[in-house]
């Protein structure tokens, strides 16, 4: 019985461990690599891209890339009337194309322009 328990008890401390959410990368900008200044905004929302749920993405050389490396609610609400479900943004971008997706190491959301 005791057997059990300390079994259980494992198990029960593994789950902890394994469930904890990694801590996400600082985008950080690499000055030896381009900035591209690229539309970002949510692929199946305002891109129309085929996918499940709201994420993010960019247009690339005129077509449109899901991005990883950060999130779409990592720079404000989504949803918001100007959030990324809502508009098309600018953003100062690097990374690179790797299949389908626009890997970032560097992401920043300009600010709209007013007039």
């Amino acid at each position: 019985m005791k057997k059990i328990i300390v079994v259980f008890i494992g198990l029960l401390f593994s789950v902890g461990v394994f469930s904890q959410e990694k801590k996400k990368q600082k985008l950080v900008m690499d000055n030896s690599k381009p900035l591209l200044r690229l539309e970002a905004s949510c692929g199946t929302c305002m891109f129309k891209m085929k996918g499940d749920g709201c994420k993010l993405a960019v247009r690339f050389e005129g077509k449109d890339y899901f991005v990883e490396g950060t999130g779409i609610d990592d720079h404000g609400d989504a949803h918001d009337q100007e959030g990324f479900c809502n508009a098309i943004s600018k953003a100062k971008v690097q990374g690179r194309v790797k299949g389908d997706v626009f890997k970032v190491s560097y992401f920043e959301l300009l600010k709209k322009e007013t007039k």
